[in-house]
């Protein structure tokens, strides 16, 4: 990331100042970030994802997985606003050898007070900026269907939609669709 995300900005609200600051995740983030994963994945897929599925899923993800994720360099970015961290982004290489992209977002959560805002845009901006520094210069982000927050959020960013996929949630299969950004 560039000196320009790291820099602490200010947001008014209320009458007061607080600070808001994106930046590389330390370890020290690793029980904030997988708090923020916990509240956003349960907010952002609470009917779409069956109930003990997504417990699951949730639980894998404990402040153990991200302090190892972190400590063994993938990429996570925080949002942090005044003393909390609101939200993050994972994301690296594309995973999917089928689809012509550099990079990729794994993920983009915010916590459900912080969205709306425009916190989400300017995580996929850092993120999509430190891929193309690093000379990830397309990228590619899924997103399930029903999740229509998501996918519009997406769109509006100006991601073209160029694969259909699915994935299986125990007994159900749910759709899911790439967005990608070139240049």
């Amino acid at each position: 990331m560039d000196l320009e995300d790291r820099a602490p900005t200010c947001f008014d609200q209320d009458m007061s100042t607080t600070l808001i600051e994106l930046r590389p995740a330390k370890v020290a983030d690793a029980s904030a970030v997988a708090a923020t994963h916990d509240e956003a994945w349960r907010s952002a897929y609470r009917g779409i994802i069956p109930g003990a599925e997504l417990e699951k899923l949730i639980n894998r993800r404990g402040p153990h997985w991200w302090d190892s994720a972190i400590r063994k360099g993938s990429r996570v970015s925080v949002l942090v606003f005044g003393d909390n961290v609101a939200g993050y982004a994972n994301y690296g290489r594309n995973r999917a050898r089928s689809l012509q992209y550099d990079g990729e977002i794994y993920e983009l959560y915010l916590r459900p007070e912080f969205q709306g805002l425009g916190f989400g845009r300017r995580l996929f901006t850092a993120a999509r900026r430190d891929l193309m520094q690093s000379g990830l210069k397309s990228m590619v982000t899924w997103a399930l269907s029903d999740n229509e927050p998501a996918t519009e959020f997406y769109r509006a960013l100006g991601g073209r939609m160029v694969a259909r996929s699915s994935e299986r949630f125990g007994p159900k299969s749910l759709d899911k669709v790439a967005f990608a950004w070139t240049g």
